[in-house]
């Protein structure tokens, strides 16, 4: 058992982490599928900077995350979790992971989990703003490909990062400077983009 080991807090860390994962992911991709109704309070400290850091990224880059994921829907074919792992992959085709890419990550997943929500309101004949229902479909699956990733394939990088605490003093430390537009700017860098290159760098 993970707890057993608790004074092994990396073991004790990597036990809990794709499942930590897993309801941060599902939290965010929820968040951004049932806007504009008011959302449940987030789960954990984790979630809440994310829905924070990411939807600032969505804010300051809309248009481009749309595109992103409107050309990514027209190439995905019917398996776009499969899809959204190979673009996983290439974010970090450098061998580069870090804070401001899984945050890019959520960002164009909780972007690209509302336009399918919106494909699949069109297909059923649904007003704008009315849901296909309560069914877990195609958020349930992006948040597992997401956990799949981090947790499972990076996991190594995000035990040396902390996991997800880390993260939340990641997102501290970007919320001191939030008001200086021009360490705002350092801290995350949009390079170069494409498909294949979800590249809002971190400069650490």
């Amino acid at each position: 058992m993970c707890r057993e080991q608790s004074d092994i807090a990396g073991r004790k860390m990597s036990c809990g982490l794709w499942k930590e994962t897993l309801a941060l992911a599902e939290d965010y991709l929820s968040l951004c599928c049932t806007s504009p109704r008011p959302a449940p309070p987030p789960p954990s400290e984790s979630a809440a900077a994310m829905r924070s850091l990411a939807q600032d990224t969505e804010a300051k880059h809309q248009a481009h995350f749309q595109s992103l994921a409107q050309s990514f829907l027209r190439q995905c074919g019917p398996d776009p979790c499969s899809s959204l792992r190979q673009v996983m992959e290439e974010m970090v085709g450098d061998g580069h992971l870090n804070w401001g890419r899984v945050v890019s990550l959520f960002t164009f997943t909780g972007v690209l989990a509302r336009q399918l929500q919106e494909q699949k309101s069109l297909k059923l004949g649904l007003e704008p703003g009315q849901e296909p229902g309560q069914e877990p479909g195609n958020c349930r699956g992006l948040a597992e490909t997401i956990a799949d990733y981090l947790g499972e394939e990076k996991k190594d990088w995000m035990l040396e990062n902390n996991g997800w605490e880390g993260f939340c003093k990641f997102s501290n430390i970007a919320s001191e400077v939030s008001q200086d537009s021009s360490m705002k700017t350092a801290l995350f860098a949009a390079a170069g983009v494409g498909l294949a290159g979800l590249t809002f760098l971190l400069v650490r």
